[in-house]
């Protein structure tokens, strides 16, 4: 029998464990909602890159190497998992202005 992701939750019987089955749903809230905001930042510098727009790719950058700095500190993933986000996105926005004066 193959388990579901909306398979049943079994009742806590204990308080502290009510009490953190509680936490749970607030913490994966927020857990879901960070990642998603680093996937919008990350995939909006992507797709200003794609477009050829140097300065907005460049402003877009910049506020997403705030938003992965803050996803890292609170520890969604891993600081070098960050840093490795960071030196992609900046080495595609470099390149795209190094490109676009040449053109």
């Amino acid at each position: 029998m193959a388990t579901s992701s909306k398979a049943k939750k079994k009742t806590v019987r204990l308080a502290s464990g009510r009490k953190r089955a509680r936490q749970d749903v607030k913490l994966n809230a927020s857990n879901t909602a960070l990642r998603s905001k680093f996937r919008t930042v990350v995939k909006n510098v992507q797709k200003a890159v794609i477009a050829g727009e140097k300065d907005k790719a460049g402003d877009l950058f910049k506020l997403a190497q705030s938003v992965i700095d803050s996803v890292a500190d609170k520890g969604m993933f891993h600081k070098n998992k960050a840093a490795r986000h960071k030196s992609r996105l900046a080495a595609k926005v470099k390149a795209l202005a190094l490109a676009a004066p040449a053109a």
